[in-house]
């Protein structure tokens, strides 16, 4: 294991379980003292901290819900003052609803925008003031930002299309601190809340993949510690499809 990341600090949004603890695990295994936000997994979000501390390094977990604002900005004040500051910022929390038109509920949309956008939104804003130059933003986005190969995805898919733009926008407006704005975009991922089985919905998106398979956490946790390091200094304003092929 590479320790690119020692001697940073990161805060990783959603990160009791699946992808986001992945994340987590991956930082501080390169060397990151981390906070983790989760919204209600007190067991997970435990053991995540566990692990990270297992391997020497430093942690904390905020209980956080990223559909409420005020919760959303205290834990980033709250991560700063236990971690000295911030440098790297992942956003992983957010959630999926599939509803197919007309039958999208108005309740299912703001649901949807509230946790995916705006939770990207007042969390990036309130870390900025308190990220040193140099750092990195990084928003776990979608595929379905720019492909949509089934039906009731629509406000999923706008939802991490408009965190696409505003990590364009971000990039802009940072650049001249040197802060990276990227953003990963992942498409279908075996996790507990999505797993690889034998659902006829599995079974489907794995057969749109070119490699025939699921990709796993610690897949989109490498591409994840690749960003947050040194090694991507001139790449910002990105967004990275990892889907094994799925949108191609």
């Amino acid at each position: 294991m590479n320790v690119r990341l020692t001697g940073k600090t990161a805060v990783v949004t959603g990160a009791s379980r699946g992808i986001g603890a992945a994340i987590a695990q991956r930082l501080a295994a390169e060397g990151a003292d981390l906070v983790i936000t989760y919204a209600g997994n007190d067991a997970a979000s435990t053991r995540t901290v566990a692990a990270i501390e297992a391997i020497g390094r430093r942690a904390r977990a905020i209980k956080a819900d990223a559909a409420d604002g005020a919760a959303v900005r205290a834990a980033i004040e709250q991560a700063s003052d236990f971690l000295g500051g911030i440098d790297i910022l992942v956003h992983n929390a957010g959630i999926t609803e599939m509803e197919v038109a007309p039958a999208a509920s108005e309740d299912s949309y703001r649901r949807q925008f509230g946790i995916n956008v705006d939770g990207v939104f007042i969390g990036t804003t309130a870390a900025i003031p308190l990220m040193r130059d140099n750092g990195r933003i990084l928003i776990v986005g979608s595929v379905n930002a720019h492909t949509m190969p089934f039906t009731g995805g629509a406000i999923y898919g706008a939802t991490k299309a408009a965190v696409a733009g505003l990590a364009r926008g971000w990039a802009r407006d940072l650049g001249p601190r040197n802060i990276l704005v990227n953003v990963i975009q992942p498409g279908p991922i075996d996790t507990d809340l999505n797993p690889a089985d034998e659902r006829d919905a599995a079974i489907a998106m794995t057969k749109l993949t070119v490699l025939g398979r699921y990709g796993r956490v610690d897949e989109i946790a490498a591409l994840a510690a690749f960003l947050a390091s040194e090694e991507a200094s001139y790449i910002t304003g990105a967004a990275i499809d990892i889907d094994g092929g799925f949108s191609i």
